[in-house]
C-alpha cells in the first residue's frame, strides 16, 4: 500500500476533528452515539439557518469592522516618518498583497470547506503540531487586539472628559462596553454594529481631514507652510522605520479571521467581490488619510492623527469614533469565543446558542475573554509593544506566507513550470518573503522600542493611574 502523503494525513485529521454546524447524532465520552430528539432537531434547524445568512456585503462590512479602526488615523505619522512618496507607494503596494493572500486564503476555504477556522488550515499544512501552534496564535492575537480597544477606549475617555479619574477605572467601562457588544454570537449580526461601526470611522477621519485642512489654510503662509516633506526624516534609524512599515502591515491585517466569517455565508463563493471592495476601499482611504493629514499637519502630526485637530475638535472626533473603538473590539471577542465554543460543545446544540444553557455558555465565555484582555492589557506596562511583537510574530505569517504556503501545497495546479504557475508562483514567493521580513525585522524593532522607552523612563507600572 502507497505511503499517505503528508497533506492527505492533514486532511483526513481536519475531517475526522472538524465542527460542522449541524447532524442527526452526536457522540458522548465514550464513543457511544447519542441520537438527537425532536427539540434538538428543531433547534438545529434554526441554528442552521442563524448560522448562514452572511452574504457578501455583509462580509464585507464584517472585514471592515476587524481591519479599519483608530489605527488608520496612525497613517499620517508613518508618513512624516517614511515621507509621502515612500508613503504612498507602500499604502498601495501592501494592500494589493494582502487583498491577494486573502484572495488564496477564499480559494483554500472554497476547495476544503471543512476548514472552519485558520487553525484547522494549520493542521492541513503542518499537521497536529501545526494545528496547536496557529490556533494558539490565532487565540493571542485576538485577545491581544481586544485588549488594545480596552487601552484605546480609556484614552479616549481621557481625553474626552480631561477628568481625575484613574484610568484603571475607564479601562474597566471600555472592558464592559466591549463585552456587552461581543454578546451577538453569529457575524450576520455583528455586521448590522458593523454598518455603525462604518458610518463612525469615516465621519471621524473626515473631521480630522477636514479640521486640520482649515487649520493649515488660516495659519500664517497657508498650507504652502506645512513643514511635509517627499523624503523620509533626517536620522531615521532602522526600527523607527520599520515600526512606520509595521504598521502599515497592522492596518491591511483582516486574513486572520476570513476563515471563521467565510464560514457562516449562505453563497461562499461570492468571497471574491467582498476581498475586492475591501482592498480598494482600503487602499483608497489609508492612502488618502495619511497623504492629506500629513500635507495638513506636517512633521508634528500626531498618532492617532486626530489628536492634531485640535482642542475641542479632537474630542469631537473621538466622540464620534465611540462605536468604532468598541464594535471593532468586539467583533475579535466574538471571533475567538466563536472558535471555542464551537470545538468545547461540538455536536451539540449548546454550540448554536440559540437554548438557555446555549446563552449561559456563551455570555460566560465571552466574560472570561474580555476579563483576560482587560488584565493583560493593564498589567503589562509596555502593553503597546508587547501587541507590536505579537502582531509582528503571528500577522507576518496569517497574511503573508501562511497564504504563500497554502498556494504550493493546496492551490497550485499542475508542474510548477506552466506558464501560469510561474507567474503565481514568482508572485507566492514575494508574498511568502515580505511575511519573513516583517516577522524578523518587525520583532526587532518593537523590542528595541521597548529598550528604549525603559531608558528613558516612559513606561508605565502595571494598572497605572497614568492617561
Amino acid at each position: 500500500m502507497a505511503a499517505t502523503s503528508f497533506t492527505e494525513k492533514g486532511e483526513n485529521e481536519l475531517k475526522r476533528t472538524g465542527s460542522g454546524v449541524l447532524g442527526t447524532s452526536s457522540e458522548d465520552e465514550v464513543g457511544q452515539v447519542h441520537e438527537k430528539n425532536d427539540f434538538e432537531r428543531q433547534k438545529e434547524l434554526e441554528g442552521q439557518a442563524a448560522f448562514k445568512r452572511l452574504g457578501w456585503k455583509r462580509l464585507t462590512i464584517v472585514l471592515v469592522v476587524t481591519a479599519v479602526a483608530l489605527g488608520s488615523l496612525s497613517l499620517p505619522s508613518v508618513f512624516a516618518t517614511l515621507g509621502m512618496v515612500a508613503g504612498v507607494i507602500l499604502t498601495i503596494f501592501i494592500g494589493f498583497i494582502a487583498m491577494y493572500t486573502s484572495y488564496v486564503i477564499g480559494q483554500m476555504k472554497l476547495k476544503y470547506p471543512e476548514i472552519h477556522h485558520y487553525g484547522d488550515a494549520g493542521r492541513m499544512m503542518f499537521g497536529d503540531y501545526g494545528y496547536f501552534v496557529i490556533t494558539t496564535m490565532f487565540v493571542l492575537q485576538l485577545v491581544f487586539t481586544t485588549g488594545s480597544h480596552v487601552l484605546t477606549g480609556a484614552i479616549m475617555f481621557n481625553n474626552i472628559t480631561e477628568h481625575g479619574t484613574c484610568t484603571v477605572v475607564f479601562t474597566v467601562v471600555s472592558a464592559i462596553l466591549l463585552f456587552l457588544l461581543a454578546i451577538p454570537p453569529t457575524f450576520s449580526e455583528m455586521a448590522i454594529l458593523g454598518y455603525i461601526d462604518f458610518g463612525s470611522i469615516m465621519a471621524a477621519i473626515l473631521i480630522t481631514i477636514i479640521a486640520t485642512g482649515i487649520t493649515s489654510s488660516n495659519q500664517p503662509g497657508g498650507l504652502a507652510a506645512v513643514d511635509w516633506s517627499a523624503w523620509p526624516k533626517e536620522d531615521l534609524s532602522f526600527y523607527e522605520a520599520f515600526i512606520a512599515v509595521t504598521n502599515i502591515v497592522f492596518a491591511y491585517s483582516f486574513a486572520l479571521c476570513q476563515f471563521s466569517f467565510m464560514d457562516e455565508m449562505h453563497t461562499p463563493a461570492d468571497f471574491t467581490k467582498s476581498i475586492v471592495a475591501l482592498g480598494v476601499f482600503e487602499i483608497i482611504l489609508y492612502t488618502l488619510t495619511g497623504a492629506l493629514i500629513y500635507a495638513f499637519v506636517g512633521s508634528g502630526v500626531a498618532s492617532p492623527a486626530l489628536l492634531s485637530a485640535g482642542h475641542t475638535v479632537s474630542k469631537v472626533a473621538f466622540g464620534v469614533a465611540i462605536p468604532v473603538i468598541f464594535i471593532s473590539g468586539s467583533i475579535n471577542t466574538v471571533v475567538v469565543a466563536r472558535y471555542i465554543h464551537d470545538k468545547v460543545h461540538a455536536g451539540s446544540i449548546i454550540r448554536l446558542v440559540n437554548t438557555p444553557m446555549g446563552w449561559v455558555h456563551w455570555i460566560g465565555l465571552d466574560a472570561v475573554l474580555t476579563v483576560f484582555a482587560w488584565v493583560i492589557a493593564g498589567a503589562v506596562p509596555f502593553f503597546s509593544d508587547l501587541l507590536a511583537i505579537v502582531s509582528a510574530l503571528f500577522i507576518s505569517g496569517f497574511s503573508f506566507y501562511f497564504p504563500a504556503i497554502m498556494w504550493f501545497q493546496f492551490i497550485k495546479e499542475g508542474p510548477w513550470n506552466t506558464k501560469k504557475n510561474l507567474a503565481l508562483g514568482a508572485l507566492n514567493i514575494l508574498c511568502f518573503l515580505i511575511g519573513i521580513v516583517i516577522l524578523g525585522a518587525g520583532t526587532y524593532a518593537a523590542i528595541e522600542d521597548i529598550k528604549i522607552r525603559y531608558k528613558n523612563g516612559t513606561v508605565n507600572k502595571p494598572f497605572s493611574c497614568a492617561a
